[in-house]
């Protein structure tokens, strides 16, 4: 059975150690079960992301979408920011190292979230709503006021990601509010 805990560190994210099962023939192993998630809804798209060593994504937040990652190949460092105005785990930065241990996170809406390639990954995940440009929403990955540790040194990062605005930059609308979800 997979072992399921809640973050210590940011209210609502969910942290999941599948159990692996293999013999001669090789391995299974139960990556997602709706009902681990308490806050999730039926996920409607999946989708992977391979990236080199050095990629940086992120980091990428959404007011109404809920995520749920899982390294399938490679190691990865997640970081996750809470923007949610009013959750009790608000400012707070948590770092998840992915790797061969086998492990997933939910995300929920309004905790910016993105990851670094610490080698080449392999990165799927889940959806809960299907793309919206109005929600696909970004702050800095290099923000002095979340001071994440990426882990690497010369990231290799998107258009996008590089003009992403401060947190203190992000206009009054465009910051999340616990307990918002739609």
């Amino acid at each position: 059975m997979a072992e399921i805990s809640e973050s210590k560190l940011i209210r609502d994210v969910i942290h999941v150690v599948p159990a692996v099962h293999g013999d001669e023939r090789g391995r299974f192993v139960e990556t997602y079960r709706r009902s681990w998630f308490p806050l999730g809804r039926e996920m409607v798209q999946a989708n992977r992301s391979d990236r080199t060593k050095g990629a940086v994504v992120g980091l990428h937040y959404h007011l109404h979408q809920a995520d749920y990652w899982y390294v399938t190949r490679g190691h990865a460092r997640v970081v996750l920011f809470d923007l949610r105005v009013g959750s009790s785990s608000e400012g707070s930065l948590e770092l998840v190292d992915f790797g061969d241990d086998e492990r997933g996170v939910f995300i929920p809406p309004g905790v910016a979230h993105g990851f670094a390639s610490l080698t080449d990954v392999t990165l799927t995940y889940l959806v809960d709503a299907y793309y919206n440009a109005h929600d696909e929403l970004g702050v800095a990955w290099d923000d002095p006021d979340i001071a994440a540790d990426w882990g690497v040194t010369d990231p290799v990062l998107s258009d996008r990601d590089r003009c992403n605005p401060r947190r203190s930059e992000i206009p009054e609308a465009l910051l999340p509010r616990a307990g918002l979800r739609t």
